[in-house]
């Protein structure tokens, strides 16, 4: 008895000591895990002064980078990837502080182009900056040569597109046309006038009446009989400008970058532009109808307002993740001696349409973008510089119908624009879409197929030789 008494009395002595073991383990494991982790809900401490790795200590100066954060060299070696970097870092506010305080107002020009003097002479000394430029096609030999030359004067400067004086704001067109052409394309111009590119006030698809103006862009010709010609349209209609260069394929890019300038001064108020060829059919009053829409829902989203939609607005049909072409049997072809990357995301240059703010803005912009041959490509690098993302929108078919899809009966009655069409083609479908069947009087714009984006990514497959046609 006196033992059980006795071995009671032990484990009544040790039980509580059993049962303390579970809490013991569990308070270090939660002290480990403090000591690890830190507290929940409590930050750690941080030290009053914070010291970045990669810096160089010195007792006398403050630490500082070992390598510079900009880059002095450029790898590549092609022409136009250099001359950019050096404007890039002309125009870095860091690398030249007084830029912040006094911005530069006029565009970046190279030593080159200050030599040349009035008339801008083509630079043949750049040719050795090049190793394969004796080889290379004859466009891209002339445009390399020219590019530093970015002003010329106009040649035809219509006066009364829009109004001037005080009044300028309130009578300025909607929508103002700016169609880039060739001199020799009459009949192209001609039917534009007659169909999708009339000027005055046109009715929209919703029965609104809105202010619409037109410009042809064009160089000048070697032969001089189009140019009386040309002069003699100009009169007649009031709708030419035209610039002293010679109007070629990689000249498309100074009809941009003059027309900002243009139309700053004459033009601008003009709250969209529209930009494309000659040899286009536009449905004018669905783009008009479109445009009412976007500009009723520029400036509030969900009760709060944003920054002004306007100033970044460009839509069309993007294009995204193009290369260069390579092929020199290829009008577009880019040689890697020029330029070495992937072009930024661009809507195609059969036509764009962006707001006037926005064009403003490119014209400020371009100072600092080195010209480039493809115009629609350029566009791209300077709304990238921009922060601006071009909109896509599956109305826009730079690149024609999808296979099939032009069969459908209204196929023509969904879409803002369709390349390519001849002037016969656009007065069939000016006759078509203005009058519409009972069938396709309430068809709506396309809309992106079920493959989405993938089409921009193939349609090199589809047009090898070009980005556009």
């Amino acid at each position: 008895m006196a033992s059980c008494r006795f071995r009671w009395r032990i484990l009544f002595i040790i039980s509580p000591c059993i049962l303390l073991i579970p809490i013991y383990i569990y308070v270090c494991m939660v002290l480990i895990y403090i000591m690890t982790h830190g507290a929940p809900g409590v930050h750690p401490v941080q030290q009053k002064h914070f010291t970045a790795s990669g810096l160089n200590h010195s007792r006398d100066l403050a630490p500082h980078p070992v390598k510079s954060f900009w880059r002095s060299e450029l790898n590549s070696g092609a022409l136009w990837n250099i001359i950019q970097f050096m404007i890039d870092s002309h125009y870095n506010p860091i690398l030249n502080p007084h830029l912040a305080a006094n911005p530069p107002g006029i565009s970046y020009k190279t030593e080159r182009s200050r030599r040349s003097g009035n008339g801008c002479s083509p630079d043949y000394e750049i040719n050795n900056t090049m190793p394969d430029f004796f080889s290379l096609p004859s466009q891209i030999k002339d445009f390399v040569t020219s590019m530093h030359c970015r002003e010329y004067p106009l040649v035809i400067d219509p006066l009364d597109v829009c109004d001037g004086g005080p009044l300028a704001k309130n009578r300025a067109p909607m929508l103002l046309l700016a169609i880039k052409a060739q001199p020799p394309d009459f009949m192209n111009r001609e039917a534009i006038r007659e169909t999708w590119g009339r000027s005055g006030r046109i009715k929209s698809r919703g029965g609104r009446q809105r202010l619409v103006r037109r410009v042809f862009l064009l160089g000048k010709s070697k032969d001089l009989h189009i140019e009386e010609k040309l002069q003699l349209e100009s009169d007649k209609y009031g709708d030419i400008i035209q610039w002293d260069f010679m109007d070629t394929l990689f000249n498309l890019t100074l009809k941009d970058v003059l027309f900002w300038d243009w139309f700053s001064r004459r033009c601008p108020h003009a709250r969209f532009i529209f930009k494309g060829d000659d040899d286009i059919f536009v449905r004018t009053p669905a783009l008009l109808n479109y445009l009412l829409a976007e500009e009723a829902n520029e400036n509030f989203s969900n009760g709060s307002r944003r920054p002004n939609k306007m100033e970044t607005f460009v839509v069309g049909d993007v294009i995204n993740n193009a290369s260069p072409i390579r092929s020199n049997g290829s009008k577009y072809y880019i040689p890697e001696s020029f330029f070495k990357g992937t072009y930024p995301s661009y809507p195609g240059g059969g036509g764009v349409v962006y707001s006037g703010s926005l064009a403003h803005r490119l014209l400020e912009v371009s100072q600092k973008v080195h010209l480039f041959p493809i115009d629609d490509v350029y566009l791209g690098m300077c709304l990238q510089r921009l922060g601006v993302y071009p909109i896509h929108h599956p109305a826009f078919l730079t690149f024609d119908f999808p296979k099939n899809e032009l069969k459908k009966p209204c196929a023509n009655h969904t879409i803002l624009l369709v390349h390519k069409r001849s002037p016969a083609e656009m007065f069939q479908l000016w006759t078509e879409t203005s009058m519409p069947s009972f069938e396709c009087r309430n068809a709506t714009l396309r809309v992106e197929t079920k493959v989405g984006f993938s089409r921009q990514k193939s349609v090199l497959n589809r047009f090898p030789f070009s980005p556009k046609t």
